[in-house]
């Protein structure tokens, strides 16, 4: 049988999602936990990956088990043998044609920063600090110009192996509450660090380091250079996938 199930992780201390030979990553002690559950190896394919430091509200994966434990009990299962950074919330059974990956249709991120002129204890873990508040109203007319089908290139750091920078993105909300500001971003998929320079850039002409035609500079051009500096992981939280 084919298990989806959601997933809920503190990347701090995670080389990302996928496995690699240099580090722990959230994908081996997820199949480590169903081995330890079930006594099967197994391969736990995710919605995509994300890269070290970054976080998940709501991760999705599929595997399959010829297991006995019911399928809505197996995330109790396997939270036995997960760290406390991370949990799966849910488990399901899915028809065998569901994959986590291939058939995603949205995802949603969202980067977090706070503002103050002092590093936050509290909050360092999961957002970056700024200064002085962005001209939201700046931040929020420019957020349009990434909204709907465009060439990212620009926004794409090198490694990545995608067959085409061409994304289509739905929505982007820039939310202030307090002294805690917010990029939550929807699109069909994103390429390597996409997410990070794109609200870097973003944040950039809020601040007016950079001018609002930065933006369109990097969609028309495809180069990288024009934009800021890749924002770190921590700020971002992978929040939903969507089916």
């Amino acid at each position: 049988m084919r298990v989806k199930i959601t997933v809920s992780y503190d990347g701090t201390t995670y080389c990302g999602w996928q496995v690699q030979p240099n580090g722990i990553t959230v994908q081996e002690c997820v199949e480590n936990a169903v081995f330890n559950a079930t006594g099967e190896k197994v391969r736990v394919t995710g919605s995509g990956r994300t890269d070290a430091g970054v976080h998940a509200l709501s991760q999705v994966a599929h595997f399959d088990t010829n297991c006995t434990i019911p399928p809505q009990k197996i995330y109790r299962a396997l939270n036995v043998y997960l760290p406390p950074d991370i949990r799966v919330i849910s488990s399901e059974l899915v028809s065998d044609d569901f994959h986590a990956c291939n058939n995603a249709k949205k995802k949603t991120y969202r980067y977090s920063f706070y503002i103050s002129d002092v590093e936050q204890p509290l909050k360092e873990r999961y957002a970056v600090m700024i200064e002085k508040t962005p001209d939201l109203t700046l931040m929020k007319e420019n957020s349009k110009k990434f909204v709907g089908e465009h060439d990212f290139k620009a926004f794409c750091s090198s490694g990545s192996g995608a067959k085409t920078t061409v994304r289509t993105i739905y929505s982007v909300d820039v939310v202030l509450k307090e002294k805690d500001l917010s990029v939550t971003v929807t699109g069909n998929g994103f390429l390597y660090n996409m997410v990070r320079i794109m609200v870097g850039t973003l944040v950039d002409v809020g601040c007016g380091k950079t001018p609002p035609s930065t933006i369109d500079k990097m969609l028309l051009f495809g180069e990288r250079s024009l934009g800021g500096k890749t924002l770190p992981a921590r700020g971002l939280c992978l929040m939903n996938v969507e089916y």
